[in-house]
């Protein structure tokens, strides 16, 4: 066993705030909009196409298949071809995407208790933002 602070030659040494570092692609496809969403949706059990475009609104079908590709392709999420009567596809997240479940719906709910926070904070900036550039405009009417 190897001690946990050396890094062996096949693991690059990882640092998320170095443009070089690996980890980003990770933060990149599971920071990703719809991915944020398909993750809490996965986590309740396997999902056809057609009913995760109905569960997240304003995805196409485009980005859905992009977005569940990537996914599938980096090992998050697992595509299940089911043979019945009339064969299907069914969507679900992989042990190393259960991994990640958690986190990504923590997050989600964080949003949905503090979207309106957000809101007031921007409505309070831009306010700020106003009143500072009319203050501005009155002070270099003066100086002319």
């Amino acid at each position: 066993m190897k001690p946990a602070n050396k890094i062996s030659a096949e693991e690059p040494q990882t640092d998320i705030y170095s443009l070089a570092c690996p980890s980003r692609k990770a933060l990149e496809l599971v920071g990703s909009k719809w991915a944020l969403l398909i993750f809490p949706a996965l986590a309740a059990g396997p999902m056809r196409n057609n009913a995760l475009l109905r569960k997240i609104e304003g995805i196409s079908q485009k980005m859905l298949t992009q977005t569940l590709k990537e996914l599938e392709r980096n090992g998050l999420v697992t595509r299940c071809n089911l043979e019945t009567a009339a064969p299907h596809v069914e969507y679900e997240l992989s042990p190393l995407g259960e991994s990640l479940s958690d986190t990504l719906i923590a997050l989600d709910n964080w949003a949905e208790r503090h979207h309106a926070d957000l809101r007031r904070a921007r409505e309070q900036f831009d306010n700020n933002e106003k009143a500072g550039e009319q203050t501005a405009g009155r002070i270099v009417h003066k100086l002319k």
